[in-house]
Formats: C-alpha cells, structure tokens, sequence
C-alpha cells in the first residue's frame, strides 16, 4: 500500500464490496449511491465524485445483470460477427465509441465452426439486446426480414431489398469500377476476378466487374474464378492459375482477406508482386497496409460505417416510426505496393 491510500475496511476483505460497501465509505446513503451508478438525478457534483472514488477505492463495480432485470430497457446493442473476418473488427472497433456516445453498450456474439448465425443471433436476444447490428450476415433476405420484424435490425455491407431492416453498405459497384479502371490505365488487359461466391455484397461486385470490363471493350477477356471470402479461396484460385501455365496480368479479389491467401500462394511459387502480376482486394482491412502485404485495395470507410449502423438502430428505437433505411458511403481506391504496369510478355501474347 503506498502513503496516503486508505486501507481496506475489515468487513469488506476476502468478498466482493457491494453498494452498502460504498455508502458505508462514502458516508451517504445507498440510495444515493443507486443514483450516481444509474447515473440520474439527485447527488451533487462532489457527492458524485466522493462516491467514484469510494468505489475505485473499494474495488467496486455495479452488477449490471442485476441492473438490466430491474430495468425495463437493457440499452445495449447486439452485434453479430465473423472473428475470421478482419474487416469485422474494424467494425467493431468503431461500433463501441460510438454506442458509448448514445448511452448504450455493445454485446458480441461469433459465428463460426459449429456456431451458425441463427444461433449467434439467438445467443444476442436472450442476453436482452434491444437491437441487432449484423456484420456482412449471409441469412437469406426472407429471414433477415423476419427478424426485422421481431426487433431492431440493422445490417452492415449489404443490400437487402424489401426487407425490414436498416442496411449501410459501401457502392460496390463503383469501388470495383474505380479498381478496374486503374488497372486499365497501367496497361492490364487480362484482368480476372476472384469473386465472394454467396459472400454479402459479392454478387454486386461480380456485376460490376463484367460491366466495366465491357465498358473497356475487355468482354471477351472477362474471366471469373468462384471462390470465397476467406484466404483458402484464395490460395486455391492462386493454385488453379499456376496449373495453367499462364497467368493473367492482374487480379481483382473479392476482399482483402481472399487476395492476402492469393498472394501467399504465388509467391511461394516464386511469381513477383507486382512484376509478374498485379493484385487488388477489397475493404482496406488494417491489416492491408502492413508488410508483406502493402495491398492495394477498395477502401471501405469501416468508422462511418459503424457509426451509421449504431445511429439507425437507437433512432429507430427511440421513435418505432421511422422507417428502414439504405445508407450509402463511397469507396475509395487506395494504391500500395501490389499494383504496377502488365510485365513486358503481355504485349506479345
């Protein structure tokens, strides 16, 4: 113990402190105590502080599950995730300030091996979640509506027509735009895409690619490998191209998880970064700009993102009429190290 810290009451060693602790030491009463946790009117400024630091010096923290059955509100945001996903923590990380701000807290719950999202979802609802935000889910949009329907819903990286649910997504269609025109103005012309398969929003960039392959006169150069959103689709579509024999010049992956498992496969087969080929992914994960990496990629801005979602999903709890909405932000291209001219052996092909 240092000089000037208060020792321990006797009576509150060897168990966990509790409100009537904290009264005791902050000499008030424990209703008053009730109010500063509950932050509510009726204590004074010094009193307020007299019992933090009461607390902070009796190691106290308030029982919150006590706290939310007493309540008839919960004000706490569920968010369904994928830990695989990088992106998904860039998520997360700008969902909790911003709920904070908003008087309410966040509650994870994972998919995974053996965990589907109907039970990550249904894990968030018996913990009393008044609204769900719901990373990039892959459920069909007749159960993302019925869910809708049960409660505040909204959804993070996907469309989802018709159904009862805020949506805050990124343009697609015009980040793919943006990243095959720049591939087009360095000189590529064989330019294939690695697409999400049945991942959110990978049937829009699929679109979008073939569309701006067209728009360049590159139809009959249009080739799309199926694959995934994770590095696994990658590595096997790197693989697949190296039994080929013959490379194209660049590739568009589906997202940055998916070109990371590319470039891992290609170039422990010795082809160069951007020498021999040139790669582009898709949401500027934080890991993206790290080394190895240093990934060009379609920008997507994960803070506004995140702040958006949290603010459809307290405005529509604390006013039931307003209605579902679509929100949606730009993409931006951004180049780093893995994009360059077409090698030399494309103009002779």
């Amino acid at each position: 113990m240092h000089d000037g810290e208060s020792a321990e009451p006797d009576a509150v060693k060897g168990r966990r402190p509790t409100m009537e602790d904290v009264a005791a030491r902050a000499g008030v009463s424990r209703a008053l105590v009730s109010l500063v946790f509950r932050d509510k009117p009726g204590a004074s400024a010094a009193t307020r502080e007299r019992v933090l630091r009461a607390a902070d010096e009796l190691g106290y923290r308030p029982d919150n599950a006590a706290r939310l059955l007493a309540s008839d509100r919960s004000r706490t945001l569920g968010v369904m995730l994928n830990v695989h996903q990088p992106f998904h923590g860039d998520l997360v990380e700008g969902i909790y300030p911003e709920a904070e701000r908003l008087g309410y807290d966040v509650l994870l719950s994972a998919t995974g091996p053996g965990r589907d999202e109907r039970k990550a979802v249904e894990a968030l609802l018996g913990h009393r979640c008044e609204a769900l935000i719901l990373l990039g889910p892959n459920a069909a949009a007749e159960q993302l509506d019925e869910l809708g329907s049960r409660t505040v819903t909204v959804v993070i990286g996907r469309r989802v027509p018709a159904a009862h649910v805020d949506t805050v997504r990124t343009a697609d269609a015009k980040g793919i735009r943006q990243a095959v025109n720049y591939l087009v103005e360095l000189g590529h012309r064989e330019i294939v895409h690695i697409d999400g398969g049945r991942g959110p929003g990978s049937a829009e960039r699929r679109r979008a690619y073939r569309a701006a392959m067209r728009r360049h006169g590159l139809a009959d150069a249009t080739r799309i490998i199926p694959g995934d959103h994770t590095d696994a689709a990658g590595i096997a579509a790197g693989r697949t191209m190296l039994a080929e024999g013959t490379m194209p010049t660049a590739v568009l992956a589906g997202n940055d998880r998916c070109a990371m498992g590319l470039m891992h496969a290609l170039r422990r087969s010795g082809v160069e970064i951007p020498r021999d080929l040139s790669v582009v992914g898709y949401d500027d994960a934080h890991m993206a700009h790290l080394w190895p990496f240093d990934l060009t990629t379609v920008h997507q801005d994960a803070d506004s993102l995140a702040e958006h979602a949290v603010r459809c999903a307290v405005d529509r709890l604390e006013n039931a009429t307003v209605p579902p909405r679509d929100i949606v932000l730009d993409p931006k291209l951004i180049v780093r190290g893995t994009t360059g001219p077409p090698p030399s052996r494309s103009s002779t092909r």
